[in-house]
């Protein structure tokens, strides 16, 4: 056991990241906002995400008074938009329970809104040099095929010995900055080396120790996740326009999509103008674009795009969730990446409807 620690702080130390953003500091804030964004994200799609949120929020009190409505807007694109809701409610909760500092309990930290065990460790171990064992989806990569831990990490019993795993590797942490090492080598080299895909054994720092190369097992574990046929939905989103302007609804806070700005949906055409008339639309011209499909972790949705050019025969009630926002800000407003990038295809109304 003691072996294992001591090989990943040496590889590590000498081939591991050293110079990402939010490294080389023991700032509890910016460490727990590149661990949020970090999780089921990759490092490159993270970096400018990040230094965009600094530039906005320098500190979490900042973060704290700022609406929902910007956090989104910031997020966006970014995916899983619960971590950004959690991201907000944390920042609250830090800055209301805990005067503005992060605690240094990673019992407390994980009592948070959207920190968990794994990420409470982490925070704790980077920010405070706290002794604490991760097990994010990269180490249970490198766990499962350095041990030959079968079976499918996510059940609770597997996780449960991973976890067990995790606390009797980690170093003595007699010298300072063990633990940072250990921590960060053991997400460095689930990253690199243990990739999901064609893992660099060769270069392993586990190379002769690994039950995973030693047995060619290395594309069966860790186990997949029993298959399981995700359910097919379908709507119709409308893109409604009077020309300049896009009409969009802000979504309920919880759910798909929760808090974002969409466009918004019927399930049937024959609701259309019925539809229209509710936004204080009537209908003038109208196309129907190819359907395309997007995969949610629990169903995969199938979106057909309705494009309808409008007058305008009414206003919007006080308390509607929509609003008319013009063509040119949609690049930058909160909306989820498939209906972002169906609207940065169309890049405003065909000819044939934009007149």
């Amino acid at each position: 056991m003691s072996d294992f620690s001591d090989r990943l702080i040496a590889w590590q130390r000498r081939h591991g990241r050293h110079d990402l953003p939010w490294q080389n500091t023991r700032d509890a804030y910016r460490i727990w906002l590149s661990e949020i964004m970090l999780q089921q994200t990759q490092v490159a799609t993270v970096i400018p995400y990040y230094g965009r949120f600094l530039e906005a929020f320098p500190t979490i009190a900042d973060l704290a008074a700022a609406p929902l409505e910007r956090v989104l807007e910031l997020w966006a694109g970014l995916g899983y938009y619960a971590r950004a809701r959690n991201l907000h409610a944390c920042a609250v909760a830090v800055v209301r329970d805990h005067g503005g500092a992060f605690p240094r309990n990673p019992a407390q930290i994980a009592e948070l809104p959207g920190i968990g065990r794994s990420t409470a460790a982490a925070i704790a171990a980077f920010a405070y040099g706290h002794r604490g064992a991760i097990l994010d989806g990269n180490v249970k990569r490198v766990l499962t095929r350095c041990f030959g831990v079968t079976g499918f990490p996510g059940t609770p019993k597997v996780e449960k010995g991973l976890w067990q795993l995790a606390d009797s590797l980690l170093p003595a942490c007699d010298e300072p900055g063990e633990i940072e090492a250990y921590t960060q080598g053991v997400m460095d080299l689930g990253a690199s080396l243990c990739a999901r895909r064609r893992p660099t054994c060769a270069l392993c720092p586990m190379h002769d120790i690994c039950v995973a190369r030693r047995e060619g097992r290395q594309d069966e574990l860790p186990e997949a996740k029993p298959a399981k046929t995700l359910p097919e939905r379908h709507t119709i989103c409308l893109v409604i326009s009077d020309g300049p302007q896009l009409l969009v609804e802000r979504r309920p806070p919880t759910g798909i999509w929760g808090g974002l700005l969409a466009l918004p949906e019927i399930d049937d055409a024959a609701r259309l103008e019925e539809t229209l008339a509710r936004y204080g639309c009537r209908l003038e011209k109208q196309q129907t674009l190819a359907p395309f499909p997007h995969t949610f972790s629990h169903f995969r949705l199938h979106i057909t795009p309705l494009l309808c050019r409008v007058g305008r025969s009414g206003t919007l009630t006080a308390d509607s969730a929509a609003t008319w926002i013009d063509w040119r800000d949609t690049a930058a407003a909160a909306l989820p990446a498939p209906l972002r990038k169906l609207l940065r295809d169309l890049d405003g109304l065909p000819p044939g409807l934009a007149g």
